[in-house]
């Protein structure tokens, strides 16, 4: 009754605005005693290394493989051993930033999350190039993805009288960014994409990133040769492996289109009509494109959060949406991108 309740009340949830009141957040002890399914220290993990820019993939309070990741990749930043463990001297190098809070509780109100929904997506590319956009299929998976999580998460924070209604307080986990001060030569809807999905503004200038097969992250350093980000992806399979060498940056591409020729892909057959697929989250690419100069392969985002690092891509490298888009702050035409086995 608990799921079908929320669920019903966010089917008709008009909006929320990505800089809603923000109240109190209740304990941890509160929170322990709402759910047995989330970890909140491992939550509160989670949101610090989001914060700072060593993705954990989805916030949801599970020890999973794009948290071991995010560890490793924080323990490498601050000269720490290299576990992949919430370990003591991990906890102490957290510390300066247990401020960051694990969730937070803000009132939705009329304005930022208005459709339109496509609540039937279609499987079919050719059915699919019919609609306008290829949008979140309801306010709860946008919710979602606002907060670098998923639907089952948010049911899990929420108590079972929460009311998802302007007006009333949500608890969320805490992916606020500290700015959204985009840069002004941005386009507005590319602004837009950035605040809705939580992106901070303030984000570290890559020198080079470097795509490791062996561990499945994607690494960025800077002009010191320091690792200031890293992002679990998925990159490439049997029959379109990573392309291995020495490429770079082009240019991206933001809430692209997406040209679907069925000879690209080894899975299709190449009967199927060529089409163009509208823009959107749920678009093949997500909702952002960043160009390489090996023909044909990109940086993208994704239409489903929860299996980056599981599944396999047609050679590409997948990043969450709001990851590939933080990262698209971080790149610049002519950026090295170095693939490596």
């Amino acid at each position: 009754m608990r799921t079908i309740a929320i669920l019903a009340a966010l089917s008709t949830l008009a909006v929320a605005v990505p800089g809603a009141t923000q109240n109190t957040a209740p304990t941890a002890q509160t929170l322990r005693e709402r759910t047995d399914r989330i970890d909140f220290d491992v939550l509160h993990a989670q949101v610090i290394l989001d914060h700072l820019g060593y993705s954990p993939g989805v916030l949801d309070g599970r020890r999973g493989m794009s948290f071991v990741n995010a560890l490793e990749g924080f323990q490498e930043s601050r000269g720490i051993e290299v576990t992949g463990e919430l370990d003591r001297a991990t906890i102490r190098a957290l510390r300066p930033f247990r401020a960051v809070r694990p969730v937070k509780r803000l009132t939705l109100t009329e304005g930022a999350l208005s459709g339109p929904y496509v609540a039937n997506m279609p499987e079919s590319p050719e059915e699919q190039a019919r609609l306008d956009r290829l949008g979140y299929r309801s306010p709860m998976e946008k919710l979602a993805e606002m907060f670098h999580t998923t639907p089952r998460v948010l049911l899990e924070l929420n108590s079972p009288d929460t009311r998802l209604a302007p007006g009333e307080p949500v608890l969320f986990p805490n992916a606020l960014p500290t700015s959204r001060d985009y840069p002004s030569n941005l386009p507005q809807e590319w602004r837009d994409t950035l605040s809705d999905l939580n992106v901070d503004a303030s984000q570290p200038e890559a020198a080079r990133i470097v795509v490791d097969k062996s561990d499945g992250v994607l690494r960025v350093f800077d002009e010191s040769d320091r690792l200031v980000a890293q992002f679990t992806a998925t990159m490439g399979s049997e029959h379109d492996p990573l392309p291995i060498g020495r490429w770079e940056i082009v240019g991206e591409a933001y809430n692209p289109p997406f040209n679907y020729n069925p000879e690209l892909f080894w899975d299709v057959s190449d009967s199927e009509a060529k089409v163009t697929l509208p823009p959107g989250p749920n678009g093949p690419v997500g909702v952002v494109w960043i160009d390489l100069s090996k023909e044909h392969y990109g940086i993208h985002g994704t239409a489903e959060p929860t299996t980056i690092g599981r599944a396999q891509s047609h050679g590409c490298i997948r990043l969450t949406n709001w990851d590939a888009a933080r990262l698209a702050l971080m790149v610049a035409p002519g950026t090295p991108a170095v693939f490596q086995e």
